[in-house]
């Protein structure tokens, strides 16, 4: 199972811009998780087509099952 911290915020266009990281320390820490999204809009380290994060909007943690497909050969 693959799972993944998305963090969203609001860019100054007022449009969604999210980050993934892989592999959080599960269960998050909300206290962190803001934390961290807060510094990341203070020191703007990441922009969007829409301009620099202003906003927080959401945080989520995602689980995902990968299940490899083998196909059979064409001969």
């Amino acid at each position: 199972m693959v799972q993944t911290l998305s963090l969203q915020f609001e860019n100054e266009s007022g449009r969604s811009a999210s980050i993934t990281i892989n592999n959080p320390i599960i269960p998050a820490d909300p206290e962190q998780v803001v934390a961290v999204m807060d510094e990341i809009i203070a020191k703007n380290v990441f922009t969007s087509t829409g301009g620099k994060y202003v906003a927080k909007k959401s945080a989520q943690t995602v689980d995902r099952e990968v299940t490899i497909i083998v196909l059979p050969s064409e001969e």
